[in-house]
């Protein structure tokens, strides 16, 4: 199976759907019976071994629980795909008759592993999927695909389930969803599945995640799926049922990604005014940071630091309280100054130090 063309070929979005563990044979083939029901999903997924935080979590049940989810694909006609951690894993899954390895985002972060699957992959061609790293660097990403398509590993795709952090109010991983714009800017043909189960770390904000990345034109969703969710023995508040799954697969909004002839004019008008707009915003910028090289001179002639706290405070309170947040969230807005402010410290901190060395 060549999983880019399958991908590029399907319907949006691609689907793969299964729960977050593999616990029993019984298990998986009450899901997969369910989910073959479902004509919209397109591969199975299930975890076999789990990298779990803490040791005495449930770590998955480990190779014996291959062939019961490959059989249970087979019964079905779908294929399967498993998270593997290390050449280890890929070997038994590759021997089991697994369609597609995906490396999760544990594993993503460390160059040594990936390379150490890659090169045990090297001849295979299997299909690999890639989570982002735990942590939003785009360049760590890229360098995973790099290190397999070195391998000669040129099946590939991206999956994003979000970026860890500590304690986010909403998120069980933020979607930073400039990352995967970004992967998709630099490697354009490479397939882009979510992850919103990951992500949002609980049912209620599926639907919403999964809209957000149709929206920006992914090509597919990867969400765990349990015949019994609240008695799952891993990550219990993510996943649904099958059904559930039908009815949020249902309530996607997908639109067009092409523009048709006749709404080119009106669009190229509009883009036309924000082009302009843009310049004169960095017309702008270019005078503000002339600005403030003039007070790195005037701060380096007095000898006052370049950051004064009380005046920054002062500036972000009535920039905030200024901004209509039905136009600009007060999330972006305070964004864009700390931006701003950070290069204006660059400038003056280049001038006031121009003359030590």
């Amino acid at each position: 199976m060549i999983l880019q063309q399958k991908i590029q070929d399907s319907e949006r979005p691609f689907l793969i759907a299964g729960p977050c563990s593999v616990e029993t044979e019984e298990q998986i083939n009450q899901v997969v019976a369910d989910l073959a029901q479902n004509q919209k999903v397109q591969m199975l997924r299930g975890g076999i071994w789990k990298p779990r935080t803490r040791p005495d979590s449930f770590e998955g049940v480990g190779e014996i629980g291959l062939p019961w989810l490959v059989e249970a694909g087979k019964r079905h006609n779908l294929p399967v795909t498993v998270e593997v951690a290390n050449p280890k894993h890929a070997d038994l899954a590759l021997k089991a008759g697994v369609n597609v390895l995906w490396i999760g985002a544990r594993t993503t972060v460390n160059p040594f592993a990936i390379q150490d699957i890659a090169d045990s992959l090297a001849g295979t061609n299997i299909p690999i999927m890639l989570k982002n790293p735990v942590n939003p660097d785009l360049g760590l990403w890229i360098g995973a695909f790099e290190r397999f398509q070195n391998a000669g590993l040129t099946d590939l795709t991206a999956i994003h389930r979000g970026f860890s952090v500590y304690s986010h109010p909403k998120y069980r991983n933020v979607p930073n969803w400039e990352i995967p714009i970004g992967l998709k800017e630099q490697m354009p043909h490479i397939p882009m599945i979510c992850d919103p189960s990951h992500i949002t770390g609980r049912r209620d904000l599926l639907r919403e995640v999964s809209q957000k990345a149709m929206d920006l034109n992914f090509d597919g969703l990867m969400i765990e799926v349990h015949p019994c969710p609240d008695e799952a023995w891993s990550d219990a508040a993510q996943q649904i049922t099958p059904d559930r799954l039908k009815e949020l697969f249902a309530a996607l909004v997908l639109r067009a990604t092409h523009i048709e002839d006749s709404q080119v004019l009106q669009l190229e008008d509009v883009r036309a005014q924000i082009h302009s707009l843009d310049d004169k915003l960095f017309e702008i910028l270019v005078d503000r940071m002339i600005l403030s090289e003039e007070l790195g001179v005037f701060k380096q002639a007095h000898n006052i630091t370049i950051l004064k706290e009380d005046q920054w405070k002062k500036v972000v309170s009535e920039r905030l309280a200024s901004v209509d947040p039905a136009i600009m969230s007060q999330t972006f807005v305070r964004n864009l100054l700390d931006v701003i402010h950070q290069e204006s410290i660059r400038h003056q901190n280049k001038v006031m130090n121009s003359k030590r060395g």
